[in-house]
């Protein structure tokens, strides 16, 4: 075996060995080095090692009287960004659904990564023959993105940026927005309004419009759209679906205790005219 190999197989064993610490942590209060160093199979020196390495990120913590591990803070915020997630579509589906009866189109919830990736995470379809489908788990890059671009058009212009940084702005259609500042120009215009539109950008003869939800801080964290062939989405139906768009968008935040911030990017990004300098 290469030495590279060994690296990368030594790194992900590491790994296993990490989680199921925080595992078996994770179902008593807490455990002694001995205890976990049995129901683990592993010299202790070992364990320590990833106990300590755990501990470093704050993952478990240890009690100097008891002398015990427990699951740390960390572990605790990991957890929950799940358990956010699943709220949010729990949240969502009877706005969107109501939205789908109201526009006619089919509406949908994403997420913005920091790799630059949209990630749709639920749908609900229109009855119309021709539509847009994406399955949970579907990827599209934020530019040419309904819901990316309605989510960038929240952050700080230095965060807007550093995500379009880790794609690039690759075209897919004549109308895809490649020139950064005829981008920029079009999420100034998307905030500005509360909604943003995906005009035939990423699929010929299909528009999204979409806009954002935020949390409790006001930060935006998700985006939800309608998406649809161009001729049931005409230019002088646009407003008034950006209108229905934007009230769902902020129906669901509030389902979840969120409003929308101030500013962008909430204390990310400052205030407004921090994206307006070019």
């Amino acid at each position: 075996m290469k030495s590279t190999e060994l690296r990368e197989s030594t790194t992900v064993k590491a790994l296993e060995r990490g989680l199921t610490v925080l595992r078996l942590l994770s179902k008593s209060d807490s455990a002694s080095l001995s205890t976990l160093s049995l129901q683990l199979g592993l010299p202790a020196s070992t364990v320590y090692r990833l106990l300590s390495t755990l501990q470093k990120l704050d993952f478990v913590s240890f009690d100097d009287v008891t002398q015990e591990w427990s699951i740390g803070l960390e572990a605790f915020t990991v957890g929950s960004s799940f358990l956010n997630r699943a709220n949010l579509v729990e949240a969502s589906r009877r706005v969107m659904r109501n939205l789908m009866i109201e526009t006619g189109e089919t509406s949908n919830l994403a997420i913005l990564a920091e790799n630059g990736y949209v990630t749709f995470l639920t749908q609900v379809e229109t009855s119309h023959p021709i539509r847009a489908f994406h399955l949970p788990g579907t990827r599209s890059l934020a530019h040419a993105s309904g819901i990316g671009k309605a989510l960038l058009a929240e952050f700080s212009r230095e965060r807007a940026r550093h995500l379009l940084q880790q794609t690039g702005l690759p075209s897919f259609t004549p109308k895809t927005l490649t020139m950064p500042e005829k981008l920029f120009d079009d999420l100034d215009l998307a905030y500005r309004r509360g909604w943003s539109l995906d005009d035939e950008e990423c699929h010929v003869g299909m528009r999204c419009i979409a806009a954002a939800i935020h949390d409790s801080a006001g930060e935006a964290i998700a985006g939800v759209s309608i998406s649809g062939p161009t001729a049931r989405l005409p230019d002088d139906a646009l407003a008034q679906l950006g209108q229905s768009v934007r009230l769902a968008a902020r129906e669901i935040s509030g389902a979840i205790g969120g409003t929308r911030g101030g500013t962008r990017g909430g204390t990310r990004g400052g205030p407004a005219t921090d994206r307006a300098d070019r």
